[in-house]
């Protein structure tokens, strides 16, 4: 790797992400939302409004934008296929609003002017899919109406390079980003080795000078970033197969239960987790491992990479890219959650 690429940024906030990274940039989204709109769209006119895990805990959309404070963006990116977009959306919608109106009057006479909201899923998974989707919230309802008090509807656009939607002819950066994803799913088809098939399309994108300037602006960040994005589509669509219907917070809790042993039984002091190889985590206590997340959690919040972090506690860099990856996705909660979302993880990817 080249010294310009393994140059990050350590005030960076770790993202975990490449979609999110890539058009949280406003030049980008402005591209995206040009293409989406067919109204030509400035970064000077994109204001970022993408709900942060670490303030918004679990409740973090992928993307959100206002459009010159008229049009408010509110976007996911799926490798997996779910039905619950739309459910997620409002919730999503609610938390950007409350960000948007906190000095606002809600109580006032005079009426409050809000953006138009949009919403957009954006899909690149590997089951196949129609070009474009229309996902509506009134279809979760127990009691069907024909016409629902209320309704949110969710615009989803299937992005893989072979659908060819007419998105990636008028977004350079999404289809940049499409051709990437590609070329890593290729070379795992060809049943290489996760890291190698990440490290083999950075190298594609510099000879090939397509995402290049994005890989080289990120770094190694961009391989951490895909690490944990392919950890957990593994983790979800292993759980989909299996039928867990309840969402992340009951999986996390059962998949603590099954794969932890007699050792719980007897305390927490005592037990062991057995984790994704049931040798990986042999040795080190559950209270070692939380107080571990509980060091690494600090250094994340001050803006260390988990480079610097894995040589500050003279830990494996892929063990700290990991917590670091669940900090992330989990948002600054409680170290023994933290430690749970690990456990079902690891025992999904077995």
């Amino acid at each position: 790797m080249s010294e310009e690429r393994t140059n990050v940024n350590s005030n960076r906030e770790v993202k975990s992400d490449v979609f999110t990274t890539l058009f949280s940039e406003p030049e980008n989204a402005a591209q995206l939302y040009t293409a989406l709109s067919g109204v030509e769209t400035s970064p000077g006119e994109i204001e970022i409004t993408t709900l942060k895990g670490v303030l918004f805990l679990a409740r973090k959309n992928d993307l959100g934008f206002t459009v010159r404070n008229r049009i408010l963006v509110i976007s996911e990116h799926q490798s997996t296929v779910n039905p619950n977009i739309s459910l997620r959306s409002i919730l999503y919608y609610g938390r950007t609003m409350e960000k948007l109106l906190k000095n606002q009057d809600l109580y006032r006479a005079k009426r409050i002017e809000i953006p138009t909201p949009e919403f957009y899923c954006f899909y690149n998974g590997a089951k196949p899919l129609p070009p474009e989707e229309t996902l509506k919230l009134s279809d979760a309802y127990l009691e069907k109406t024909d016409h629902p008090m209320l309704e949110l509807t969710v615009k989803m656009i299937n992005i893989n390079l072979p659908v060819n939607h007419k998105i990636l002819q008028k977004c350079m950066p999404l289809y940049e980003y499409s051709w990437f994803m590609q070329k890593i799913r290729s070379y795992l088809a060809e049943e290489k080795s996760r890291d190698e098939a990440v490290t083999m399309a950075i190298r594609d994108c510099i000879q090939e000078g397509i995402f290049a300037d994005f890989v080289k602006k990120h770094g190694s960040e961009v391989e951490n970033m895909l690490f944990t994005q392919f950890n957990m589509e593994d983790a979800l669509a292993v759980r989909y197969e299996e039928g867990v219907e309840d969402g992340l917070e009951r999986g996390r809790a059962e998949g603590r239960e099954a794969g932890l042993t007699e050792g719980r039984e007897a305390g927490r002091a005592e037990g062991r987790a057995e984790g994704r190889a049931e040798g990986r985590t042999a040795g080190l206590t559950e209270g070692s491992e939380i107080k571990l997340i509980q060091m690494i959690q600090k250094k994340v919040q001050k803006g260390q990479t988990p480079e610097g972090i894995a040589e500050d506690l003279e830990e494996s860099l892929e063990h700290v890219q990991r917590i670091c990856g669940a900090i992330e996705r989990c948002g600054v909660r409680d170290a023994d959650e933290i430690y749970r979302y690990l456990q079902e993880c690891s025992k999904l990817l077995i």
